[in-house]
């Protein structure tokens, strides 16, 4: 530690530059990880809600309604279909209006309709779907999420291949800075390492305090653009509950976890904080070893 720091001290303006460099790439990758979670959460939660919902007229039969909705089973175009009675809409009203026993009594399960809630196995089917819906007999109105959700995907792909290519530019740049910087380190103590070197030292014992310096930075870097990114959240938290209220929570679903990112939590904090530090650690520890590799072959 103490021949680190004596390293940062002889170098500063090189220190400075490799820290800064992987601050301003380990905040604006945590930002931008941060900001796709949310999306692709959002996203989720929109496609968790009915994707269509057919309101039948009240004097349609249920054995059309039925038939209606065996149809949509059969055509493979469906994952699930909710039916929703008259009596379960009218207990639906009652309990988003029981603060307010003037509206119970003006409605009764009578003049409430009959629904299907539909889920699609894909957004291309909700088109079609709410088509043929439209043209059944007994219909009264179709309703259905597809611009909501074909916003959102938009949304959420684009960002995803723009943070893509972010993300390599990033990397690229910071390699390329923190190479150059070590070099100039490395160039430093030159006679150092050639006596080093006559003394018969080993190529990982020459290459272990710029390693070291490398982890330290890369460490640093990370914690305090976590801890600003950080207090940022905190601080537009009572804006995000305002923003978001009305949704209990954004999940992302992964084939053998779901991690909770909405409302914030410490899980979600750490595993973002942790992914930004293997990030910091992986581009410093590479740079440098890519900087000495090239001096000591």
């Amino acid at each position: 530690m103490k021949e680190m720091l004596t390293s940062i001290r002889r170098t500063p303006y090189q220190s400075l530059t490799a820290f800064l460099v992987l601050f301003f790439t380990l905040f604006l990758s945590t930002a931008l990880f941060i900001s796709i979670s949310f999306l692709s959460g959002l996203l989720g939660y929109v496609e968790s809600k009915p994707q269509v919902t057919v309101y039948f007229q009240t004097k349609t039969d249920t054995n059309e309604i039925f038939k209606v909705k065996d149809e949509l089973v059969t055509s493979g175009k469906v994952l699930s279909i909710k039916y929703i009675s008259k009596d379960e809409a009218f207990q639906i009203y009652k309990d988003l209006n029981k603060d307010n026993p003037l509206l119970l009594e003006m409605v009764s399960s009578d003049i409430l309709p009959a629904s299907l809630e539909i889920f699609a196995n894909k957004p291309a089917f909700l088109p079609e779907i709410a088509e043929f819906l439209k043209k059944q007999p007994g219909v009264d109105e179709v309703v259905f999420q597809k611009d909501i959700v074909n916003r959102l995907l938009n949304l959420t792909n684009i960002l995803r291949k723009l943070s893509f290519g972010f993300f390599g530019f990033l990397m690229f740049m910071a390699i390329i800075v923190l190479i150059t910087t070590t070099s100039f380190k490395i160039a430093l103590k030159k006679d150092e390492i050639q006596l080093l070197q006559l003394l018969g030292a080993r190529k990982s014992y020459i290459r272990a305090p710029f390693l070291s310096e490398a982890a330290f930075f890369g460490f640093v870097a990370s914690t305090s653009s976590f801890m600003i990114i950080g207090a940022v959240l905190a601080y537009f938290n009572p804006f995000l509950s305002s923003y978001l209220k009305g949704i209990p929570n954004l999940i992302l679903n992964f084939e053998v976890y779901k991690l909770t990112v909405w409302p914030l939590n410490l899980e979600f904090l750490l595993i973002t904080y942790v992914l930004s530090t293997l990030f910091g650690l992986v581009i410093s520890l590479f740079s440098s070893y890519m900087a000495t590799d090239k001096y000591l072959q």
